[in-house]
């Protein structure tokens, strides 16, 4: 059906598929494997691994998945199964770094710390605009692949910047550096117009970011193809 799939998109698919199915089975599994804020007393080492996997509905994963399966093959094709596997590890990881980063930045201009809970700061002496800050932020899951996604469509218009590409409700082809540049760019103004909403805008960032930074590191060439 898909010729062109390559060996590690068709186990990302997999093993997404896998753990949409077992937490829809296993409601309680979110609270294991979805990521958490690190002072977070639901924080677990393992999870900003497993987060990447997990999905919060049918809508998230379908649309996660389907750019992976149009996307992916031709990254993977480019970098090899082993870059492409720690690329897309790595930008989820980055996903984690920059949403995390900027919300430890705004505990501590908040409370003077970016870790109340682990600090033991008396949670009673905090108002209660704080209050509800720390707790929205420590009870706040990240799920979804959407980090790597974003770092994979970032590769796709880093390495084929001219190739077009074109939507059933855009009728009209756009390149794909202009494409996937406005998506970055419209998560980079929702990340700063609407920062209180459901989207971990920051988290598609990130992935972007760090996907840009990890092939700038691997030294390859930008529009290669």
């Amino acid at each position: 059906m898909f010729p062109n799939l390559t060996p590690v998109v068709k186990n990302l698919l997999i093993i997404n598929i896998i753990f949409f199915l077992g937490s829809s089975v296993v409601g309680a599994s979110y609270d294991y494997l979805s990521a958490f804020y690190p002072d977070s007393p639901y924080f677990k080492v393992w999870q900003v691994i497993t987060y990447m996997f997990m999905h919060g509905g049918f809508t998230h994963i379908f649309f996660n998945m389907f750019s992976l399966l149009m996307f992916g093959p031709m990254i993977e094709q480019v970098l090899g199964a082993k870059r492409f596997i720690n690329f897309y590890l790595f930008t989820g990881l980055g996903a984690l770094v920059l949403q995390y980063g900027v919300q430890a930045f705004e505990l501590y201009q908040m409370v003077g710390t970016s870790f109340p809970l682990r600090q033991g700061i008396d949670l009673g002496s905090l108002t209660g605009s704080q209050l509800g800050f720390v707790q929205e932020i420590n009870g706040t899951r990240l799920v979804g692949a959407s980090g790597a996604i974003y770092g994979i469509l970032l590769a796709f218009a880093y390495l084929f910047p001219n190739i077009p590409l074109q939507l059933i409700f855009i009728p009209i082809p756009i390149k794909a550096k202009y494409f996937i540049g406005g998506l970055i760019a419209i998560e980079i103004y929702s990340s700063l117009s609407q920062p209180g909403d459901s989207v971990a805008h920051l988290a598609h960032v990130g992935g972007a970011l760090f996907g840009y930074i990890l092939l700038k590191m691997w030294g390859i060439r930008k529009g290669l193809y």
